[in-house]
Protein backbone atom coordinates (compact mmCIF):
# COMPACT_ATOMS: atom_id res chain seq x y z
CA UNK A 1 0.00 0.00 0.00
CA UNK A 2 1.68 2.99 -0.82
CA UNK A 3 1.56 6.48 1.19
CA UNK A 4 -1.13 9.21 -0.56
CA UNK A 5 0.75 12.66 -2.05
CA UNK A 6 2.07 14.23 0.59
CA UNK A 7 3.02 18.30 -0.87
CA UNK A 8 6.48 19.48 -0.01
CA UNK A 9 6.35 22.23 2.68
CA UNK A 10 7.95 25.14 1.02
CA UNK A 11 11.48 25.82 2.18
CA UNK A 12 11.90 28.86 4.69
CA UNK A 13 13.87 31.29 2.45
CA UNK A 14 10.84 30.28 -0.50
CA UNK A 15 8.27 32.80 0.69
CA UNK A 16 8.22 36.23 2.29
CA UNK A 17 5.22 35.84 4.25
CA UNK A 18 7.03 36.72 7.60
CA UNK A 19 8.86 39.96 6.17
CA UNK A 20 5.67 41.10 4.85
CA UNK A 21 4.55 40.52 8.08
CA UNK A 22 6.99 41.86 9.86
CA UNK A 23 7.01 44.81 8.16
CA UNK A 24 3.13 45.37 8.02
CA UNK A 25 3.44 45.83 12.10
CA UNK A 26 6.51 47.35 12.15
CA UNK A 27 4.93 50.11 9.91
CA UNK A 28 1.06 49.61 11.46
CA UNK A 29 2.74 51.24 14.67
CA UNK A 30 4.26 54.45 12.59
CA UNK A 31 2.10 54.89 9.23
CA UNK A 32 -1.30 52.61 9.72
CA UNK A 33 -2.06 52.94 5.60
CA UNK A 34 1.47 51.86 4.73
CA UNK A 35 1.11 48.79 7.51
CA UNK A 36 -2.26 47.87 5.95
CA UNK A 37 -0.49 47.11 2.46
CA UNK A 38 2.32 45.17 3.77
CA UNK A 39 -0.49 43.26 5.60
CA UNK A 40 -2.15 42.14 2.69
CA UNK A 41 0.92 41.12 0.88
CA UNK A 42 1.77 39.01 3.90
CA UNK A 43 -1.83 37.65 4.01
CA UNK A 44 -1.62 37.19 -0.25
CA UNK A 45 1.48 35.35 0.35
CA UNK A 46 0.67 33.05 3.01
CA UNK A 47 -2.88 32.14 1.15
CA UNK A 48 -0.09 31.17 -1.48
CA UNK A 49 2.11 29.01 -0.02
CA UNK A 50 -0.17 27.64 2.60
CA UNK A 51 1.21 29.15 5.61
CA UNK A 52 -1.39 30.56 8.83
CA UNK A 53 -1.61 34.45 7.77
CA UNK A 54 -0.99 34.98 11.98
CA UNK A 55 1.21 37.76 11.45
CA UNK A 56 -0.91 39.53 8.72
CA UNK A 57 -4.03 39.71 11.38
CA UNK A 58 -1.34 41.18 14.30
CA UNK A 59 -0.48 43.80 11.50
CA UNK A 60 -4.16 44.84 10.22
CA UNK A 61 -4.80 44.90 14.48
CA UNK A 62 -2.43 47.31 15.28
CA UNK A 63 -2.35 49.19 12.07
CA UNK A 64 -6.66 49.79 13.00
CA UNK A 65 -5.79 50.27 16.67
CA UNK A 66 -3.36 52.99 15.42
CA UNK A 67 -5.39 54.77 13.28
CA UNK A 68 -8.51 55.09 16.10
CA UNK A 69 -5.76 56.63 18.77
CA UNK A 70 -5.15 58.96 16.03
CA UNK A 71 -8.92 59.54 15.73
CA UNK A 72 -9.49 59.77 19.16
CA UNK A 73 -6.57 62.58 19.52
CA UNK A 74 -6.91 64.74 16.97
CA UNK A 75 -10.54 64.82 18.18
CA UNK A 76 -9.84 65.50 22.08
CA UNK A 77 -7.38 67.86 21.29
CA UNK A 78 -4.39 66.20 22.36
CA UNK A 79 -2.86 67.32 19.13
CA UNK A 80 -3.39 71.21 19.35
CA UNK A 81 -0.41 72.47 21.61
CA UNK A 82 1.67 70.79 19.29
CA UNK A 83 2.06 74.34 16.99
CA UNK A 84 5.53 75.59 16.41
CA UNK A 85 6.10 79.19 18.40
CA UNK A 86 8.83 81.95 16.90
CA UNK A 87 9.76 84.06 19.46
Amino acid sequence: MTAPYQPVPASGGNDKTTLWGVLGIVFALCCAPLGIVFAVLSMNEAKKVGKPPTLAYVGFGLAALSIIIGIISAATGAFSGMTSSTS
